[in-house]
């Protein structure tokens, strides 16, 4: 099977998190990448970018990808979040990558899958919000991804190290490759 990402855009997504991920699975390696929203309308980024889906939440299963990306959107961290809580357990039990960036590690402490995995976030006081958290003992306050078997966890200040932890673990095959990518991923330095 080739290499198929699913992105979990909800609205108010943010445009910067899933860019340096979903492009070189595309382009660089000549996988798939598929959109899915709520009901499989667009949505806006924070920026106003129009997404257009694939399919609706209801469409994804474990069997249609090899790994699962949660783009962080504020939305996640209110009362209007969608509960994603079986699909991304689904992935957990059928052992697939799945990744959750800046807001969207609040999803993954709803559905429980951060309380017994070392993890990190925009802060420990955004997990702390949310009220099914259980993982506190495991946060970890690194500038950086957090890679815990199967789940990749990063801030969003953080879209390159998320991108490289993911492309590591999905495509372990690429070494070579990856270590040309990580370097012009870092290659950037502000003066």
């Amino acid at each position: 099977m080739s290499t198929t990402l699913a992105v979990i855009l909800i609205d108010r997504f943010a445009d910067w998190e899933h860019g340096f991920l979903t492009a070189p699975i595309r382009d660089f390696f000549g996988g798939t990448v598929r959109f899915f929203t709520p009901d499989g309308a667009p949505v806006a980024s924070e920026g106003g970018m129009r997404a257009v889906a694939d399919g609706a939440f209801a469409d994804l299963g474990p069997d249609a990808y090899n790994a699962l990306a949660v783009i962080g959107s504020a939305v996640w961290m209110s009362d209007a979040a969608p509960d994603i809580g079986p699909i991304v357990r689904a992935a957990d039990a059928a052992g697939r990558l799945t990744g959750f960036i800046c807001g969207a590690t609040a999803a993954a402490a709803r559905a429980g899958l951060l309380d017994a995995r070392a993890h990190t976030s925009n802060s420990r006081d955004t997990l702390k919000a949310v009220a099914a958290y259980r993982g506190e003992p495991h946060y970890r306050d690194v500038p950086h991804a957090v890679r815990d078997g199967h789940i990749v966890t990063a801030a969003g200040f953080a879209p390159r190290s998320f991108a490289f932890e993911m492309l590591q673990a999905l495509l372990p095959g690429e070494a070579r490759n990856l270590g040309y990518y990580k370097q012009e991923l870092t290659a950037e330095r502000f003066a």
